[in-house]
């Protein structure tokens, strides 16, 4: 026996004006109220041939380019009724208004391991003087050892800062901040914050923490689940149906994560069946987004290549017994109808012809934004997804990603829906 699934109450307000919807969020195709996105910012100014790698992108942004494509991504939203709030502006906004929140960065970012005890107390101070706007900066685009104050003191007893080279990050910075998709999602009226699977992601979620803990415009949202352990990222998870998720398992969140995941959900009521889709484990598929998204409330755009071989186990709960069951390994397109209780889902490839298939799947073309059912946005370079989107009868908005892309991830990545009409 299943539980159902009970809408939480809790509606966003706050001291500054509150918001005109409900926070949160039942499906990925419901009409698209709020959302969060970072702006590409000096974090990208700080990629080079010798860390992109390490940083998780593979080329060199043009950043002033990329910031007008974002630019025309968050007017596109506006345009469409979106409400867009800038993770920059929220961080900036957080930091001012709660000292806890400036502690909270501050010890996120500063690291005693990697600079010592006396080095990090040093910075730490320097930075808890910082304006709020300045600050924010830092906890973003990070610090390099010569940027670090000047004071006597670090220079005649640091060690560390004596042996690290200059344009060495003392605090690293943060460019996959681009895609808000990942460190936190909203399921029913409750936020989730994940967590990273690679270092250099890892304190992405502390920003997002801080600005759902100590934001006014956040005052009284409840947390739906929270991995200290397990990753978890959020471009693993769709919100299929009402009650129904889907969570990729490969490069990023792992078996145990998506466990945690689907037992917390059943525990809160947000959710009754929780499939667990796994993913081949290689940077081209790095989140089940990046195969596999919502484009109305019964298609999904996806990559034809693996159709035939995605699988799924659905997780469900049974209340008698309090008991999480996990059903044998099916067809995903199967398993994923049956769960939402649609006759068949319909499944719009990105181009029958493999090469065509795979440029386009590389090019981010089922990464695609849900704004309302049967409307997304895509970028404009997957032309052949979005032709055969629009002969499915798909609204399909284009957006301009040469330098956006860079980073492998389209519209969705770049998107944490705050708001959306419930289905």
């Amino acid at each position: 026996m299943t539980r159902e699934v009970q809408p939480d109450a809790t509606v966003g307000e706050s001291a500054d004006g509150g918001w005109d919807y409900e926070l949160g969020a039942d499906s990925e195709v419901g009409t698209l109220r709020a959302v969060m996105l970072h702006r590409p910012g000096d974090e990208l100014r700080r990629l080079t041939p010798r860390n992109s790698d390490q940083l998780l992108f593979d080329g060199i942004p043009w950043v002033d380019r990329a910031q007008e494509e974002h630019d025309a991504f968050a007017q596109v939203l506006r345009d469409r009724g979106v409400d867009v709030y800038l993770l920059d502006d929220l961080l900036t906004e957080t930091i001012a208004h709660s000292g806890a929140a400036r502690i909270q960065g501050i010890a996120a970012a500063v690291s005693p391991r990697r600079l010592g005890a006396h080095l990090a107390e040093d910075l730490a101070k320097h930075l808890r003087g910082l304006p709020p706007a300045e600050l924010a900066h830092v906890l973003t685009a990070g610090m390099t050892f010569d940027e670090l104050p000047l004071t006597p003191s670090a220079q005649r007893s640091s060690l560390v800062r004596r042996m690290h080279h200059g344009p060495e990050f003392a605090i690293e910075p943060l460019p996959n901040l681009l895609f808000t998709r990942d460190s936190s999602f909203w399921i029913g009226s409750r936020f989730a914050i994940t967590s990273l699977a690679l270092p250099a992601r890892a304190r992405e979620t502390s920003l997002t923490d801080l600005i759902y803990a100590h934001h006014p415009r956040f005052t009284g949202v409840r947390r739906a689940y929270e991995s200290q352990v397990a990753p978890v990222e959020g471009g693993d998870v769709l919100l299929l149906a009402p009650g129904v998720v889907a969570v990729g398992v490969g490069e990023r969140t792992t078996p145990a994560g998506a466990e945690a995941l689907a037992r917390s959900l059943f525990d809160d009521h947000l959710a009754h069946t929780v499939l667990a889709v796994p993913i081949e484990q290689r940077r081209a598929f790095m989140h089940l987004d990046t195969v596999c998204t919502m484009v109305d409330t019964d298609a999904v755009v996806m990559y034809p290549n693996i159709r035939e071989h995605m699988t799924a186990f659905t997780l469900t709960h049974d209340v008698d017994t309090d008991t999480v069951e996990v059903s044998d390994e099916r067809p995903f397109v199967e398993a994923a109808a049956e769960a939402m209780g649609i006759e068949k889902l319909r499944v719009i490839d990105t181009g029958l012809d493999p090469v065509t298939a795979e440029r386009e799947q590389w090019d981010d073309g089922n990464n695609t934004l849900a704004l309302a059912p049967g409307v997304v946005v895509s970028y404009n370079r997957t032309v052949e997804t979005n032709r055969r989107l629009r002969d499915s009868g798909i609204e399909v908005i284009e957006i301009e990603g040469r330098e956006l892309g860079s980073g492998r991830g389209g519209p969705r990545c770049m998107s944490c829906p705050l708001a959306r009409d419930l289905l």
